[in-house]
């Protein structure tokens, strides 16, 4: 059965950085786009940034030059590192797996940025 988990997420001050992983049990072969993604209260889900089989990345403007996300194949993990995290970063932060033709989701992990 295909299982994405994610962990790391946890409570920061303004300034502060979390690494998130996501460990998953999809062959490397089988991944199109590994992406991670954040649902704040009262919003709609966004792409936060996402690496593709070739390692090309992308990232949403309100991220770009504080998140970065990478993966170890080896170990079927992706992470997303977050440095000068905001209280706007507050969120539910999932991993998202693109296959050919279906994508996976996994529970989400809570980030708060809070002083």
């Amino acid at each position: 059965q295909v299982q994405l988990v994610e962990s790391g997420g946890g409570l920061v001050q303004p300034g502060g950085s979390l690494r998130l992983s996501c460990a998953h049990s999809i062959s490397f072969f089988s991944i199109r786009t590994m992406g991670w993604y954040r649902q704040a209260p009262g919003k709609q889900r966004e792409l936060v940034a996402a690496i593709t089989s070739g390692d090309s990345t992308n990232y949403a403007d309100s991220v770009k030059g504080r998140f970065a996300i990478s993966r170890d194949n080896a170990k079927n993990t992706v992470y997303l590192q977050m440095n000068s995290l905001r209280p706007e970063d507050t969120a539910v932060y999932y991993c998202n797996a693109q296959l050919a033709l279906r994508a996976y989701w996994g529970q989400g992990t809570q980030v708060t940025v809070d002083s």
